[in-house]
């Protein structure tokens, strides 16, 4: 059997914090509370970006705010309707609704980490 890809752990020093923001950027629900917590989506892929890359596309994204060493991405229905949600909650937006030369719509935010997240969709 090929191994399977079932979930990565982010490492915080405020797990509450950080289960709170994937969970209100995913609409999901928070499982757990204290040194452990989840929030379950369906399906996941692990990408590889490289940093040089990433600045070059969002210049400022790798420096200050937390490491910003990795980027996930969740596909979602609706980019923009989800982007104005979540400026209203006051999620730090990166990129605004973009369309991307290869084809998807996506939206960068930045968790309470500092890491980056692209929400997008197939365009």
């Amino acid at each position: 059997m090929q191994p399977q890809f079932t979930g990565t752990a982010l490492i915080t020093d405020d797990v509450p914090a950080l289960a709170a923001f994937y969970a209100a950027v995913l609409d999901a629900d928070v499982e757990g509370s204290g040194p452990f917590a989840r929030v379950t989506v369906s399906g996941a892929v692990l990408s590889f970006f490289s940093a040089q890359g990433m600045e070059s596309m969002v210049p400022g994204s790798m420096a200050g705010d937390g490491n910003g060493g990795f980027t996930l991405e969740f596909q979602v229905a609706d980019v923009d309707a989800r982007h104005e949600r979540l400026l209203a909650q006051g999620v730090e937006v990166l990129k605004p609704p973009t369309t991307q030369p290869w084809g998807r719509r996506s939206v960068w935010l930045r968790d309470p980490d500092g890491n980056i997240v692209n929400l997008y969709q197939e365009a």
